[in-house]
């Protein structure tokens, strides 16, 4: 192969990979991040309120996951929830959300203490 030939062909296989690597990022119709790392996770939004003795603050449930933790699904969302409650610290926690996973993005909400998709 000619010196000269070989950066155009360098050069256009970066381009064409980094093209690639972009366009594994957008969007597809009812697709949230379809890049397959992200593929089978599940990511929930959430906004809760707790309550006890009927005065009410703000809920930080990824404070009550193990360090590192960042994924928290309607299960897990719904055991520190639990844990919550059953430990006395809140009367009931109440709050909405989404859910964000590879099937698109669903509502959620958290009615007197019980995750509702």
């Amino acid at each position: 192969m000619p010196g000269s030939a070989l950066p155009a062909v360098q050069l256009a296989v970066t381009v064409a990979l980094a093209a690639w690597m972009t366009t594994g990022f957008t969007r597809l119709p009812g697709r949230w991040m379809r890049w397959k790392m992200f593929c089978r996770a599940t990511f929930t939004i959430v906004s809760l309120t707790g309550t006890k003795n009927g005065r009410t603050e703000p809920v930080n449930v990824y404070a009550h996951l193990s360090p590192g933790s960042f994924l928290l699904g309607p299960p897990q969302l719904q055991a520190v929830i639990s844990y919550l409650t059953s430990n006395g610290r809140y009367d009931r926690i109440d709050g909405d959300g989404r859910v964000l996973s590879a099937t698109g993005e669903k509502p959620l909400e958290v009615t007197n203490s019980r995750v509702v998709l």
